[in-house]
């Protein structure tokens, strides 16, 4: 299982039924005190293939972006 923070002002359960729909990737969240906090991953077996990690990390990308995330380069 890998954890992802979910940036701030960022809804979680958008950006998981964005990745679902638009990508057939499913996610989870909703951990108690972590709800909305945190993006659930679990990377084993198929899920852990250099491409697939790869797809999703670009799909989760793209679905950040969707929901209004822009990343602030450091310097």
């Amino acid at each position: 299982m890998t954890t992802i923070t979910v940036p701030d002002g960022i809804d979680d359960d958008a950006v998981r039924r964005r990745l679902l729909h638009d990508y057939g990737i499913e996610i989870a969240g909703r951990f108690g005190p972590l709800k909305g906090k945190i993006f659930r991953v679990g990377l084993m077996g198929a899920g852990s293939t250099p491409r697939n990690v790869l797809t999703f990390l670009s799909a989760l990308g793209e679905a950040l972006r969707a929901e209004g995330y822009r990343a602030v380069r450091a310097a």
